[in-house]
């Protein structure tokens, strides 16, 4: 990787995103994802404009995949018009001729990367990537604001296509889930695990299918249209029932990873088959999803993309100190492929949304939530752009939040903290927090203050 760096010509970038914690590890770790990052920006000297690389280095393309999961890391550096402009290529290349496909992997001269493509009957494409697509445009929304992502015509057009033509078309046996047939060959695969097996169905695929409707139906709602989003909700709804009893392997005590060509379960563990709809949110079941972790802790990943998704997996779920396990060990200079952008990308990632748990509500409301484990006593991050704002956060242990608005309009500051409490404590008044069950299943308190432009607020639980 160092060779790399040193042969880099383009035009650096830099970003203001700084980290600082007590762990002298975890900061060298973030300074090298920083850096790492940075190196793969292109900032419009290419055809397609403003870009970052997400696939493998040197081939100078982005694919589907890699940028729905890089977008998060990208968000905290900044690279909101890069992600944007990538997901536009995406959205506008999707296509009747290719059975609305977009391209997999599109290269820096604007045109699909040769390697994956030939002609529209002869391409690679694995088809949870429309509905992931989906997914994190109304993320990149929740965290920027920006209301493209909403109405804009040609992401409008690649969301109903996807939800409606897309599933007709690939829906061979109108069971209302998409699939691989074996002569589809490689146009078509029907997980996002490439290696070797080619299911009928693999469980990140209808898992992703979930995801992708009830991300469009929030889109929905948002415009208003409520009869439209209920219908898509109602169709998430059944996917999330038919999995958690239909995929349900109770002799194992597991979830299967794939549906196969015989029309049989794969009984065998089954990598993203098995571990993504922990990422997607399909498994709403807590013993299950509390079975489902514990399958992924004993089978692991076969590469180094699938260990790329580990911390979040993690810290969506509850796991912290398994979420610190494994974002250490993306940081290890002695990590095979570390080179892969992906991994830089999931450290940025993973150390803002799920370590200091920032998230944005594509409005005006900022929330924070400490994931530190006994490791780590305090962690800073500042200059982290949402919203159209600037701000730093940090976190003592779980006991103290401080938050800066740095710089934008003044926004409202969801400050969130594990397990019941009676009150917080701001400025030396007792605040009575409000109760919520997070995505892991937990219980949170939290308050809500105004924080105005260049305000700092700390907010700490009673002791």
């Amino acid at each position: 990787m160092k060779n790399l760096l040193k042969t880099n010509k383009k035009t650096k970038c830099e970003s203001p995103l700084s980290f600082d914690s007590s762990v002298t590890y975890l900061n060298d770790g973030f300074e090298w994802a920083k850096k790492q990052a940075l190196y793969y920006v292109h900032h419009g000297e290419d055809r397609v404009g403003l870009w970052y690389e997400a696939a493998l280095p040197r081939r100078q393309s982005f694919c589907m995949r890699d940028i729905a999961h890089q977008s998060v890391g990208a968000s905290g550096l900044g690279l909101h018009p890069h992600t944007k402009n990538m997901l536009y290529k995406f959205a506008e290349n999707i296509a009747e001729s290719r059975d609305w496909c977009s391209y997999w992997e599109i290269h820096r001269d604007d045109k699909p990367t040769p390697v994956d493509y030939k002609n529209d009957h002869d391409f690679w494409y694995n088809l949870p990537a429309n509905f992931d697509v989906i997914r994190v445009c109304y993320a990149q929304y929740l965290w920027t604001g920006d209301s493209d992502y909403l109405n804009h015509p040609v992401f409008d057009h690649f969301y109903r296509r996807s939800v409606d033509d897309y599933v007709r078309v690939w829906d061979k046996d109108g069971d209302g889930i998409i699939e691989h047939r074996p002569e589809y060959g490689r146009r078509g695969i029907a997980s996002y695990n490439e290696v070797g097996l080619k299911p009928a169905i693999g469980g990140d695929q209808i898992a992703a299918q979930f995801a992708g409707y009830t991300a469009y139906a929030r889109i929905l709602q948002l415009r208003g249209d409520k009869d439209t989003a209920i219908g898509l909700l109602r169709k998430a709804h059944d996917l999330r029932e038919l999995y958690e009893s239909s995929w349900w392997d109770e002799s194992n005590r597991r979830f299967y990873g794939a549906f196969l060509q015989d029309r049989r379960y794969l009984e065998n563990y089954y990598a993203e088959g098995n571990f993504l709809p922990l990422l997607f949110g399909i498994i709403k079941n807590d013993n299950q999803r509390r079975l489902a972790l514990a399958d992924l802790m004993k089978n692991g990943v076969a590469n180094v993309e699938g260990k790329t998704y580990l911390p979040d997996i993690y810290y969506l779920n509850g796991l912290k100190e398994q979420a610190y396990k494994e974002l250490s060990e993306l940081m290890d200079p002695g990590l095979h492929r570390r080179e892969y952008p992906e991994v830089s990308y999931a450290v940025i990632g993973a150390i803002i949304t799920g370590m200091m748990g920032i998230a944005g509500d594509g409005q005006g409301l900022v929330s924070t939530f400490s994931n530190l484990t006994d490791e780590v006593s305090w962690a800073k991050v500042e200059n982290v752009p949402i919203l159209d704002r600037n701000i730093s956060v940090v976190h003592r242990g779980l006991i103290e939040t401080q938050f800066t608005n740095i710089s934008g309009e003044s926004l409202t500051w969801k400050a969130s903290f594990a397990n019941e409490h009676d009150a917080l404590v701001y400025q030396g008044d007792h605040l009575i927090p409000q109760q919520e069950i997070g995505a892991d299943g937990l219980v949170r308190s939290y308050v809500l203050l105004s924080v105005q432009s260049g305000q700092t607020c700390t907010i700490t639980t009673v002791v």
